[in-house]
């Protein structure tokens, strides 16, 4: 199995961990220290030995910040954690605030006081968030003050050594393309520029150029590493040497220098010390990057990461991958949905019994290299928590007459899939129905909409909402994210958001799955992976549209509808995506499978 249900979570750590953090403070001459969730890469995925803010807290969720003061604490998180967070820390300690509608700058404003002096390590905070923690800070009168090194780590015993995961050759027959060719483009985006070098922080952005794969985080193919790509001359990858093999290795050697992840601050210095103009984007890069380029007199330009757009617009060969990768994805999980309304009559199931048959299901394909994510199989009101892990002490029977959702995915060698399906067990209630077929309603309308070229997930992003919205609903979290190529199955800079402000483009895969959340009682997500298409010619049109192909192939379950609520338009797209999955998946199935696809596939009214 590669998800495991023991459960990491100890809500009792909270009070001794902050106290000896405290205590280390003091002995420093601090006031503060900020702990975000962020490791040295500042992206999602972190290693155990950088699990920091979950080793002082007790918060597991993927995305926060905590700030410990001598007298005061806060954990911050957005809306998709704000039950999770009660669940998972102490609150006598750790005070939890919403992260978007309360920033961790403006809680800083309000509480410091003139004097105080709260540390940060540099190495994990980027560029524009220490900039805003400094502006709070002097605001305040308070100084923010970089610390060469960490003191949670010094209070941290046991803590985990880094990965050092062995890293693997992405053949080109699956990237499309060589690691030769987009480092020479990446190479022209940076003379284009007027930069020297650019930083890559991002291991997807490295694994992507240099056509590697690694596995040094659970379920996402990372190989954690930096790398300096120059305008002119060979880029330098800075990468723990015991993770290459001599295949490995001499694949990289063909095109870049290969040094330890130690020599990186010393190489920026030495460039800064030659005067050279750095690119590195301030949203990604460690201010400690930075400051090591200026302070020793070069010079720092601000963009966006070079490698992000590409990465994104996939290639014709990763576009067949993808698709490849979803049939597969998608014969498993229906062989699964028929196993799971069978097993639902036999007798109880629970939540990690259902996760394990379908990570069988999808091992059974002889393709699967992992997991995507740990699947989030919830039950009743543990639906309600947006990214509820199942563990075995909030294991849950699923509840006769019932919502039960499932948010799953899996990493094959030619492509990352993710799926939510929110399936009835039993009877629905109408209220559950009215909340389900208002989130299909939103789904549908991402589904089916047509855009201009240069239109941004945020302008795309209220058709999700708007049948919720008619009925005083809404979902705190974004409507879709961008998914890698075998990467990352969170993958910017494409979102479907409130903050998505990155034009959609075509070969870009978005998710789209709205939601509908009630505490204590159920959850609703509907999701599908979308590909970014040129949209067939609007009779009459004046404009390049893009549109949107379903990747995803599986059954929308018809039993938590409510038919009369659907438009015309709406019926027939369900339809004719119903018709759809029959025709790809059903040749793939055989007996008691196949029958149970024919029944839930057929038409809303038929």
């Amino acid at each position: 199995m590669f998800q495991s249900f023991d459960s990491p979570i100890d809500p009792t750590v909270g009070p001794a961990r902050c106290a000896a953090l405290r205590q280390e403070l003091a002995r420093r001459g601090l006031d503060g220290f900020i702990v975000p969730r962020a490791d040295a890469h500042q992206g999602e995925y972190v290693p155990p030995s950088d699990a920091r803010l979950q080793w002082l807290t007790g918060f597991a969720g993927s995305a926060g910040v905590a700030v410990v003061l001598d007298e005061d604490a806060a954990i911050f998180v957005d809306g998709r954690y704000t039950i999770q967070v009660r669940e998972q820390v102490d609150t006598d300690v750790f005070k939890p605030m919403h992260l978007v509608e309360t920033p961790v700058s403006k809680w800083l404003r309000e509480i410091l006081k003139p004097g105080m002096r709260v540390g940060f390590d540099p190495m994990l905070h980027t560029v524009n968030g220490a900039g805003r923690l400094k502006a709070a800070c002097t605001e305040a009168g308070a100084e923010l003050v970089a610390l060469g090194d960490n003191p949670l780590d010094a209070v941290w015993e046991g803590r985990p050594k880094p990965p050092t995961g062995q890293v693997a050759i992405h053949p080109r027959a699956l990237a499309g393309e060589a690691a030769g060719d987009k480092i020479a483009r990446i190479a022209g985006e940076v003379t284009g520029a007027k930069a020297d070098a650019v930083i890559l922080t991002q291991p997807d952005s490295i694994a992507w150029l240099f056509n590697i794969r690694g596995s040094d985080v659970q379920h996402t193919p990372l190989p954690l590493s930096f790398a300096l790509v120059p305008g002119a001359g060979r880029p330098r990858i800075f990468i723990d040497a015991r993770k290459l093999s001599g295949t490995t290795r001499d694949h990289l050697g063909e095109f870049a220098d290969i040094e330890e992840p130690d020599a990186l601050l010393p190489a920026l210095a030495a460039l800064g010390g030659e005067g050279a103009v750095v690119l590195l984007d301030p949203d990604w890069t460690a201010v400690a990057l930075a400051e090591a380029v200026t302070d020793a007199g070069g010079r720092v330009v601000h963009g966006p990461d070079p490698v992000i757009l590409p990465k994104a617009i996939k290639n014709a060969t990763e576009i067949s991958g993808a698709r490849a990768a979803h049939l597969r994805d998608g014969v498993a999980f229906c062989r699964f949905l028929a196993w799971f309304d069978q097993a639902t009559l036999d007798g109880d199931l629970d939540e990690i019994a259902v996760a394990e048959q379908l990570e069988a299901f999808r091992m059974k394909t002889g393709r699967l290299r992992d997991i995507s994510f740990d699947t989030i199989s919830a039950a009743g009101p543990n639906a309600a928590i947006p990214h509820y892990r199942v563990d075995r002490q909030s294991n849950r029977v699923l509840p006769a007459d019932s919502l039960f959702l499932i948010d799953s995915g899996g990493q094959y060698d030619d492509g990352t899939t993710d799926i939510t399906r929110t399936i009835a067990v039993g009877s629905v209630g109408d209220e559950q129905r009215r909340h389900f077929t208002l989130v299909l309603k939103g789904h549908i309308a991402i589904a089916t909409a047509r855009f201009p070229v240069g239109t941004s997930g945020a302008q795309l992003d209220a058709l999700a909402r708007v049948a919720l919205w008619r009925s005083g609903l809404d979902f705190d979290h974004g409507t879709g994210h961008g998914v890698g190529s075998y990467l990352s199955v969170h993958e910017g800079p494409q979102r479907i958001s409130k903050a998505g402000h990155v034009a959609l483009e075509a070969g870009m895969i978005v998710s789209n799955e709205p939601g509908y959340y009630r505490d204590g009682s159920h959850g609703i997500r509907i999701e599908n992976l979308e590909l970014v298409t040129a949209a067939e010619h609007i009779e009459g049109g004046e404009r390049a549209m893009l549109g949107f192909e379903a990747l995803t192939l599986a059954p929308i379950d018809r039993r938590c509808l409510m038919p009369e609520m659907l438009t015309r338009e709406e019926t027939a797209w369900l339809d004719t995506y119903h018709a759809r999955v029959l025709a790809r998946i059903g040749p793939h199935l055989s007996g008691e499978d196949l029958a149970w696809l024919e029944a839930a596939t057929r038409p809303v009214r038929g």
